[in-house]
């Protein structure tokens, strides 16, 4: 059964007494909330605290939510989250059984902005069809291909699992941009479809060892890293963002 709504409200405030304990309970308002992704908040408004927990937690078992109080609690107060409290709520995401909930939540209630495969310099689809025939052998199901919607260089492409999609940054829809470069994101988020990210003790790993193996063979790989690597400031540029402090492997963070 869902938990009520008092009942969470006293785990809010054990939390808050936990890490304040010679502070008396702020006022705390607890409710659920539609969030697409597993999101939650916590904020303090005219000396209350608002608590907003994804409805995906509803049923969730008592020592999650006690959990996660402790994790939004910390953060609001900015001290180090407890590691039992950062394991159990990590145990409980990382489980296949919620996972595929959450993932079939953001297939229902999210929506995919797409704008389509075709550039003015590079067309998506005929990109994968290549990358699949020659990597791949033909096997990979073809997800829906676009190109995002303003030109990024934080995220150079991403695949969506929820919604099956490929999206690769409009910055590299130009000429200017080597061909193997666009072919290389492409395919690092092709790797996506066929490597899943892996759940393991709390832990999310997109890029495996078995990702990373593959990736390699790539016959431009090491080009289109170097390439990246030396043209992150124009590309960032291109991108109307700030120039990167670091580039060597600096954008991976742009790849989900």
């Amino acid at each position: 059964m869902p938990f009520p709504n008092e009942i969470l409200t006293e785990i809010y405030a054990k939390a808050f007494g936990l890490f304040k304990p010679d502070a008396p309970a702020p006022g705390i308002s607890v409710t659920f909330y539609p969030y697409v992704n597993v999101n939650h908040t916590i904020r303090v408004r005219e000396g209350k605290v608002l608590v907003k927990i994804s409805t995906l937690f509803r049923d969730a078992p008592s020592a999650v939510h006690e959990a996660l109080a402790m994790i939004l609690v910390a953060k609001l107060l900015r001290r180090r989250v407890p590691a039992k409290a950062d394991l159990v709520y990590k145990d409980f995401v990382s489980d296949p059984a919620f996972r595929e909930l959450a993932i079939s939540h953001k297939r229902k209630k999210g929506r995919k902005r797409l704008t389509g495969a075709s550039g003015s310099a590079y067309d998506l689809e005929e990109i994968f069809d290549r990358l699949n025939e020659d990597y791949f052998r033909g096997s990979l199901s073809k997800p829906r291909l676009s190109w995002s919607g303003r030109k990024t260089f934080r995220r150079l492409g991403h695949y969506d699992e929820a919604h099956h999609a490929i999206v690769i940054s409009r910055s590299l829809d130009s000429r200017s941009i080597p061909a193997f470069v666009v072919e290389y994101v492409v395919y690092h988020e092709m790797l996506h479809v066929k490597h899943p990210t892996v759940h393991r003790n709390g832990r999310r790993y997109s890029h495996t060892a078995e990702f990373k193996r593959d990736e390699k063979k790539y016959d431009y790989f090491e080009e289109a890293d170097d390439w990246i690597e030396r043209n992150a400031s124009d590309l960032k540029k291109i991108a109307g963002e700030e120039s990167p402090k670091k580039t060597r492997r600096n954008y991976w963070g742009l790849f989900d």
